[in-house]
């Protein structure tokens, strides 16, 4: 059945966004709230946990047999430092970090003295982390990654060539939302297909109604389809590159 967006065009007061409250106050989402007199919520619906050290063993992992190390997340970051301590693996300082983007690399400052380390980043794409790795042909790559991996690294990392082993350090977990049960709100903006599926986890029963869903990504916009609920505004586009622009136009379209 065609559904007719226009008609679903309704005020917007109220936003949930599905994604941990920022770090800083300069978020686009505050500067999106204030002049829209928006009423703008954080909650995860997903998060991580740690795999312990003494089960990445059981997997066979040894840290030790490794010169090079992929890192497409800072929670990959956080949890192979975690499992280094937890087995007590001193990490070489000779061992080279191949991270996606420029923010992944210098998150490695939390770890490591960066300036004395090897350390080479992307431009936030798969084939660019792809492309300085073909300049590595002869290093032995771990690639931490949780259960739900990013299909779009590995694939495109395996396209290339590249030689590597995933390992599973870190699982994304349901979040309990049971609190927001009788509570509504006029958007609700998705970023991963596994927040989606968590809405269903937590609300078997929910109906869509005048909730109008904005999800960033092909895959999350997929997961939403595919749950049968209406995509009201998609990301990134053409004209709006980012969530809060597509918010934003989308917004200021309602008469």
């Amino acid at each position: 059945m065609h559904t007719n967006l226009e008609d679903r065009k309704n005020k917007v007061k109220s936003i949930l966004v599905t994604l941990p409250a920022p770090e800083s106050e300069k978020s686009p989402y505050y500067d999106l709230a204030i002049p829209l007199n928006l009423k703008i919520d954080f909650r995860s619906f997903i998060h991580v946990e740690g795999i312990p050290g003494k089960e990445i063993r059981k997997d066979k992992i040894n840290l030790s047999n490794y010169t090079g190390v992929i890192l497409n997340s800072k929670n990959a970051v956080d949890h192979f430092f975690r499992v280094c301590e937890e087995t007590r693996y001193e990490v070489p300082a000779e061992i080279k970090y191949f991270c996606l983007s420029e923010s992944i690399a210098l998150y490695l400052q939390k770890y490591i003295q960066y300036r004395k380390r090897k350390i080479f980043f992307g431009k936030q794409t798969a084939k660019d982390l792809a492309d300085i790795l073909k300049k590595h042909p002869n290093e032995k790559l771990l690639y931490p990654c949780s259960d739900v991996a990013a299909e779009t690294t590995e694939t495109v990392l395996k396209a290339n060539g590249i030689d590597f082993t995933p390992a599973v350090l870190f699982k994304t977990v349901v979040s309990d939302l049971s609190d927001l049960a009788e509570v509504f709100y006029d958007i609700i903006v998705f970023f991963s297909p596994s927040s989606v599926q968590s809405l269903f986890i937590n609300f078997p029963n929910f109906k869509q109604n005048k909730t109008r869903l904005a999800a960033f990504g092909v895959s999350t916009q997929k997961a939403i389809e595919d749950a049968g609920l209406i995509l009201d505004i998609p990301a990134p586009t053409p004209q709006a590159p980012s969530m809060t622009m597509a918010i934003e136009q989308y917004i200021k379209t309602i008469k």
